[in-house]
């Protein structure tokens, strides 16, 4: 299969300082020109370190493949070149050296302001943008009713956008990206402006869109969503490539470089066959309805897990719907001499969460723990407030009996 997103050994190199760009009269414009060959006969008999010290590079050699149908996670932090890289792959911003092939559609949501005409209302921009994309009008029109409905912008479509708050603008402008059928979406931490309701909208839009077969290259901090959406990851560090592959694999190494640690070498092989399914939850004392569950509540979890010889670890963490872990129980090592399938149980007592929105998550860990997890899943988990009652819980650490049946 022929890659989709092709990075050719790109470097982008920046300019330090120098403030914002100056327009000038035409007598200043043709005096510059004019005195323009002196001042560079001057430079060159400057000091040749000047060039070197008035400018860095943002991206060094970077070079890799996407595969059509992959979810591409860039890690790093502030400064490591990651946005760069997102300018590029959207052609907003041209590589010093190397180049970038696409081969599909793109559509790349970078930053609050880019995308739109800001003098033309949400529904001329929704045209606009598909116009711009190739697409029919009458296709983008099936579509426009789902547009608005997931931006949640229908009482303001037919306003400029220029009126729009950072929240409606990014609503309406991922919502655009994301139902015009783009074959690469490319999604920079913009999504950060929206509510954690519209993060988890947009993170499972995310999810279907890549099950429909796009290809997504997202950058965030947020490395559970890294875990449970990518299938590769690369780590950004100075401009060049301080790791690439399994996404829980790069993780570890992120987060042992950032505690200043050496890299654990022991890392889990490609195509582990552990695999989890049947994920269930059950209610555990009382629950306000079938699907709602109290602050007090309790819950079972049961899953089975396809094997293989080995030592296991097991967890349930509770997250808010972007991945903020809220709290984890582990259970006990377990040893298992032949592959097989095992059932899983463990039960919370009490959730003690506010009433909110929240995923729970299983995950099936080496014995080395979660630097080496083999396997996870979700289910959403509702929770509201008792009749009367205001709840006002702090979050707290919790903990769960467990119990493993051995291999069948």
């Amino acid at each position: 299969m022929e890659p989709i997103i092709r990075v050719k050994g790109i470097s982008k190199r920046y300019r330090v300082g120098g403030g914002g760009q100056y327009y000038g009269s035409l007598r200043e414009s043709l005096t510059s020109s004019m005195k323009a060959p002196l001042r560079l006969l001057k430079s060159r008999r400057g000091n040749s370190n000047l060039e070197a010290q008035s400018h860095f590079w943002a991206l060094n050699d970077v070079a890799f493949d996407v595969e059509p149908g992959e979810v591409l996670g860039l890690i790093g932090s502030n400064g490591a070149g990651k946005s760069t890289l997102l300018k590029i792959l959207s052609r907003i911003t041209r590589p010093t050296k190397g180049r970038v092939e696409l081969y599909g559609r793109v559509r790349s949501l970078l930053e609050v302001g880019t995308g739109f005409h800001p003098e033309l209302t949400g529904r001329e921009n929704v045209f606009l943008n598909g116009a711009i994309l190739g697409m029919p009008r009458a296709e983008t029109a099936r579509k426009f009713d789902e547009i608005v409905a997931f931006a949640e912008v229908e009482k303001f479509i037919d306003t400029p956008v220029k009126h729009y708050s950072s929240g409606m603008y990014v609503r309406l402008a991922f919502a655009v990206a994301a139902y015009l059928e783009p074959e690469i979406l490319l999604i920079d931490e913009v999504l950060a402006v929206g509510d954690a309701r519209f993060w988890h909208k947009s993170t499972e839009r995310m999810r279907e869109l890549n099950r429909q077969g796009s290809t997504i290259v997202l950058v965030t901090h947020n490395m559970f969503l890294i875990q449970t959406i990518a299938s590769q990851a690369l780590w950004l560090r100075g401009g060049e490539i301080a790791g690439y592959g399994v996404p829980l694999n790069v993780i570890g190494l992120y987060r042992q470089a950032s505690e200043k640690t050496e890299p654990n070498a022991s890392v889990p092989a490609d195509g582990n066959p552990v695999r989890i399914n049947n994920l269930e939850m059950f209610p555990e004392s009382q629950w306000a309805s079938a699907n709602e569950a109290l602050p007090q509540s309790g819950v079972r979890v049961a899953f089975g897990v396809d094997t293989a010889p080995g030592k296991y670890l097991f967890l349930v963490r509770v997250t808010s719907p972007d991945g903020l872990p809220y709290f984890t129980t582990y259970s006990d090592r377990s040893e298992f001499l032949r592959p097989g399938r095992v059932k899983i149980e463990a039960t919370i007592p009490r959730l003690m969460l506010n009433p909110g929105e929240y995923r729970l998550w299983v995950a099936v860990c080496a014995e080395a723990g979660e630097h080496q997890m083999l396997a996870n899943d979700s289910l959403p988990l509702k929770v509201v407030s008792p009749r009367g009652i205001e709840a006002s819980f702090n979050l707290m650490w919790n903990e769960a009996s467990w119990r493993v049946s051995k291999p069948k």
